[in-house]
């Protein structure tokens, strides 16, 4: 099967196909990702209009004012197998998660990184993730992660040559250490 990188010059117009692939993921991580830290009563992993209920706004937000650049993984029958964003232009930007000590113009924060559950082991996150580190290594920027320290996640990014440089709220702050990504 041939997998292709696509970079999204219309983000809002793939929300309501972004939602499916993300309530998948939210289903194959049995809600741990993405976290909805911000919600009380987060729906069951079957809920899917109680997701979208909570979710969409938040996605419409980074889809429209907070990514500087989308990319998607699809199969070769279209479906979305893979997500990657990458936000560089950080300096007036207010998201409560990245913290103003990474805030300057070198860093590049990898984000909305997400492979369907269903094609996990395929080699897949290591292609978005490598494209995505390439991707701001053209730009000149840093590659940063913002996670959670609890998240599988965490110990995937620590194995690709990421490295914690701090706490934040609930968060951790990974930076990438040169190194080769395909190990």
């Amino acid at each position: 099967m041939v997998m292709r990188i696509e970079r999204v010059d219309e983000p809002l117009g793939l929300k309501d196909e972004l939602v499916h692939f993300v309530f998948r993921v939210y289903q194959g991580t049995n809600g741990a990702y993405p976290a909805l830290e911000w919600v009380k009563n987060k729906p069951s992993t079957d809920d899917f209009e109680g997701f979208r209920r909570v979710y969409e706004p938040f996605l419409e937000f980074r889809l429209g004012k907070e990514f500087d650049e989308l990319y998607v993984l699809r199969d070769d029958g279209g479906k979305i197998v893979g997500t990657v964003a990458l936000v560089y232009n950080l300096g007036e930007m207010e998201v409560p998660w990245v913290p103003e000590e990474i805030r300057g113009e070198k860093t590049g924060l990898i984000e909305f990184f997400m492979v369907d559950p269903s094609h996990r082991g395929e080699g897949h996150g290591s292609k978005l993730l490598s494209f995505a580190v390439g991707r701001l290594r053209e730009l000149g920027k840093v590659p940063h992660v913002v996670t959670f320290p609890e998240l599988e996640a965490y110990s995937y990014y620590i194995k690709k040559g990421f490295t914690e440089i701090m706490r934040y709220r609930e968060f951790v702050v990974l930076k990438y250490a040169e190194r080769d990504l395909r190990s």
